[in-house]
């Protein structure tokens, strides 16, 4: 084992600390982080070089509040056409034109406004929540994938982006769909503008054609870049308006009439419906649900509320165009009967004054609507490849220029790939489904950041609270799941296999750039809960392990800090370092090599906090991290340390046959990392490290000195190996045999910990061995008067546990009532000491107590122990001797005295199995309810 994996005395370098850099509250935040191996880097490096996102240093990383100056000659497209109009035109485009009256003849006037109602609730709740994210700091290009994963974190925002992004590819396919219907109802075979001529040829496969060939033309306009579209918008847009005016107009200029049925609806033989113009029997024929067939899907499916639902909220996915449909509800409703609403989508046609104000505005709205979100959908692809979301596999999606051809690209082949469905009715329920699974993401966040009360969360827009983003969140959900059941759990599980998927393999989720909600949530609840643990409620009922080990360098030291994360059974596991020094207002020494603890705890695997103290000497380090480890009620119990010995140190992390073998402490300018102790000079003094064993005792907590743990073999206890059997238990105190010893408070607590050990996941094949002696001490009283004096767990009024029965009967009753599963044994060859008096606890005052020691003594004890060793013993725990009293000040004379005390520890567990030298001072078991 290690002379001490305690602490250390080397120092690292550490970098000064640039404070005018850090205060500047304008300077960009550039988050460093360091190499870490993992399976994405592997294969970021086998396929790809470089970096995902090349970013200067200058330019840094922009995070919500951060400032970054705009390029110079950059020009910005204004609100009202880069924003307005393409969300208007995104509202109008398929909804008014060609669905309102599948909507209204389906469903009815009354359901059809509850539904917009319902709709526009749900999207106005996700406004307020877009408005107070997006006020709280600058957004960057990918828009909700932007807010969502600087809120989420990179895995949750990564998930959400991805289905953020094929949302606008399917709504691009939705809408040049729907562009296609208006192109053959207009222009194809007996089209409302062709009359009697031949047209357009029709057929799936000419809808395809035309589908693609819109597809493409909005592919070669996205490769000229968005601003050319951006400028083109507010033509169009008043373009629609025109288009729009001319249909309310249409409803009060033209007369009642046969309207005939279009060529695509072959599921009925009627060949007109009647235009009725205003009538109040059409009103009320037309309030109620009549749900019939949708002639525009191959087998005439049937219509449902939920397929209405999923049609009409297209139509709000631009986020609150406006509420001004409501009048053009009223006009269906009025003047056209039910049967024509039904069987003729595009009835807007043949009843306006003039029928190609119509098509174009529908053509226009359509073509543009898919185009905007084909832009979209590039520029939300570029955001996940610049924040390295799938490492290598978007790495060419980050351009080298402004436009991101490549992005759009692969948008326009999903998109082609999207309008092989070809009906819109279908399109339009996945649509549905990926916009209101990205409106639920923005109401968690929006209600995550509110309920972390983090303070820099301070949005300008106000008119929020956790309620409405609580009401927006459950409404998406209870719709989704409600209405497209089978949808909605496709995508959840689509959802929830990117988040773990992203966890495992993501570079951004290994080396995170920028905060997770998660992180802010955890912190404020656990805080809470930690208020809520009160230490003056403790009861031994509930004890379990809390556990400081303070080590050196884990070079030396692996197999045992994985041996106590299996030992804490749920508890608290700290690990401590000290390193010798002091504060010169340079900085903090040991900042720098913080991060590398962090990445050791990574690595091992194990569930532990990092302490690290700076101290003057060793024992002020211990003594600090012993007092003020933890937090509140949360604080370490037990303190264990390495034992002192001269036996060579292992580096566990360059043995080639270690399980622990790992290069990533080894830097590549040579330095080393946790560096292993070389020669026995630089142990800790005997005395120094006796004194940390009397301070820990003398704060009233238990201590464990760990030994040969460099022999442990972790894998073959998990691989249940034949030749581990046994974990053993020596309730005996060394220089005080006794059979009163084992129902001893100390006692007590090395059986306790011996069990937590058992029932951990990977030790529970083997069997718990309890090793007692029968002999009488010689002076009884006084060794009764030592127990009395102690807190003992056991009811020493049970007469199943009477002095007077056998030593083995006694222990088998208290390992029942402790419901410990052991056998005993009863070991009659143990040594007997002479006069016994002279090794009581009373005399440790005396300096010559250990040197009196027999050395055969201690070698035939150390035999016993080792013969029971060799039958399979995976680890063995002891009694840990008084340590000798010191005075309180450090003398000249203390040196020998501690090194007489050390020998007899060692000759006392020397060549041993893994053995834990324990001192118990609490009661940690209970017999009761």
């Amino acid at each position: 084992m290690v002379s001490l994996p305690l602490l250390s005395t080397s120092s690292n370098v550490t970098k000064p600390v640039i404070m005018a850099e850090t205060m500047d509250p304008l300077a960009p935040s550039v988050n460093e982080s360091s190499f870490t191996p993992s399976l994405m880097n592997k294969l970021r490096m086998r396929f790809g070089s470089g970096s995902a996102t090349p970013r200067s240093m200058a330019e840094g990383y922009v995070e919500f509040g951060e400032f970054r100056a705009q390029a110079p000659g950059v020009k910005k497209v204004g609100t009202f056409a880069g924003v307005f109009c393409p969300v208007v035109l995104s509202m109008f485009s398929a909804l008014i034109f060609i669905r309102m009256g599948y909507l209204v003849g389906n469903a009815g006037t009354l359901v059809t406004l509850a539904q917009f109602a319902l709709a526009y609730g749900i999207v106005g709740f996700t406004v307020m929540s877009i408005c107070a994210i997006s006020t709280n700091g600058a957004v960057e290009g990918g828009g909700v994938y932007f807010m969502i994963s600087r809120t989420l974190g990179p895995e949750f925002g990564g998930a959400i982006g991805t289905l953020f992004f094929f949302a606008n590819v399917v709504s691009s396919a939705l809408c040049i769909s729907a562009c296609t219907e208006a192109l053959v109802e207009n222009f194809g075979p007996n089209g409302y503008l062709v009359g009697d001529s031949p047209g357009l040829p029709n057929g799936d496969w000419y809808r395809f054609l035309y589908r693609s060939v819109l597809n493409a033309i909005g592919l070669s306009v996205s490769l000229a870049g968005a601003s050319l579209f951006a400028r083109t918008s507010l033509a169009i847009w008043v373009t629609m308006v025109v288009c729009l005016a001319s249909a309310f107009l249409s409803f009060f200029i033209t007369t009642p009439g046969m309207i005939e049925k279009p060529e695509t609806n072959t599921l009925i033989n009627v060949t007109s419906f009647k235009y009725t113009g205003f009538s109040v029997n059409t009103f009320y024929e037309n309030l109620y649900p009549k749900y019939g067939r949708d002639y525009s899907t191959s087998d005439g499916e049937l219509v449902d509320f939920a397929s209405v639902f999923g049609v009409l909220f297209t139509g709000v996915t631009g986020v609150m165009a406006g509420a001004n449909m409501s009048g053009e509800l009223k006009s269906l409703c009025e003047y056209s009967s039910g049967e024509l609403l039904q069987n003729n989508y595009v009835y807007l046609l043949p009843i306006n004054v003039w029928s190609p104000f119509i098509a174009v505005g529908m053509l226009t709205a359509t073509f543009s609507a898919g185009l905007s979100n084909l832009i979209g959908a590039s520029r939300v692809l570029e955001a996940l490849a610049k924040d390295n979301i799938f490492g290598f596999i978007l790495r060419p999606m980050v351009p080298r220029s402004g436009n991101p051809v490549l992005a759009v690209i692969m948008s326009w082949f999903l998109v082609q790939i999207g309008i092989i469905t070809g009906s819109l009715n279908t399109i339009a329920q996945v649509n549905s489904v990926l916009f209101m699974t990205s409106y639920f993401a923005i109401n968690l966040a929006c209600l995550g950041l509110d309920l972390a009360s983090a303070p820099n969360f301070r949005p300008t827009f106000k008119h929020f609270s956790w309620l409405t983003s609580l009401i927006g969140l459950v409404g998406c959900a209870a719709l989704i799941f409600g209405l497209r059941p089978a949808y909605a759990s496709a995508v959840a599980f689509a959802c929830c296999s990117l988040v773990v998927a992203l966890h495992l393999l993501s570079p951004a989720a290994s080396e995170p750039k920028w905060g997770s909600l998660s992180q802010a949530l955890i912190f404020h609840q656990v805080r809470k809960y930690l208020l809520l643990l009160d230490p003056r409620r403790e009861h031994v009922k509930f004890w379990r392990p809390q556990m400081l080990l303070l080590i050196s360098s884990p070079r030396q030291a692996a197999p045992l800090i994985d041996f106590v994360n299996d030992q804490k059974k749920g508890g608290l596991f700290v690990v401590g370092h000290v390193r010798v020094g002091e504060l010169d207002g340079s900085g903090d020494p040991l900042a720098s090599e913080h991060k590398y603890w962090l990445k050791l705890i990574d690595h091992l695997k194990v569930k532990a906090f990092v302490e690290l103290s700076l101290a003057e000497s060793i024992r002020s380090g211990a003594a600090q991290l012993t007092r003020l480890a933890g937090l509140g009620a949360m604080k370490p119990d037990t303190v264990l340390l390495g034992f002192r010995d001269t036996a060579t140190p292992k580096d566990f992390f360059r043995d080639p046959t270690s399980p622990y073998k790992t290069e990533q402490f080894d830097l590549d300018s040579g330095e080393i990392i946790f560096p292993a102790r070389t020669s026995v000079s630089t142990r800790i003094s005997a005395s120094e490290y006796v004194r940390i064993i009397t301070d820990v005792l003398s704060v009233k907590k238990n201590i464990c000195l760990c030994r040969n743990f460099h022999t442990l073999d972790m894998a073959a206890v998990e691989r249940r190996s034949a030749s581990l059997k046994y974990i053993d238990v020596w309730l005996v105190e060394l220089l005080t045999p006794s059979r009163e010893e084992a129902f001893s408070v100390r006692a007590l607590f090395a059986l306790q910990l011996a069990a937590v050990v058992r029932s951990s996941r990977g030790w529970q094949h083997l069997r718990l061995r309890v090793h007692v002696v029968d002999a009488t001490p010689l002076y009884a009283d006084l060794y009764l008067v030592e127990l009395e004096s102690m807190d003992s767990a056991v009811e020493r009024s049970n007469p199943s546990l009477s002095p007077a029965r056998p030593v083995h009967e006694r222990l088998e009753e208290l390992l029942k009532l402790l419901r410990i599963s052991a056998t005993t044994h009863t070991v009659s060859e143990w040594p007997a000491l002479d006069d016994f008096g002279q090794w009581s606890e009373t005399s440790y005052d005396n300096g010559t107590t250990f040197s009196r020691v027999p050395h055969s003594y201690l070698q035939k004890v150390n035999h016993i122990i080792k013969s029971r060793c060799e039958d399979g013993t995976a680890v063995t725990f002891v009694q840990l001797p008084h340590p000798p009293k010191l005075p309180p000040h450090a003398t000249d004379a203390d040196e020998p005295v501690c090194e007489q005390y050390l020998q007899v520890l060692d000759d006392f567990t020397k060549d041993l199995s893994p053995t834990i030298l324990v001192r118990g001072l609490k009661s940690v078991t209970s017999t009761a309810l």
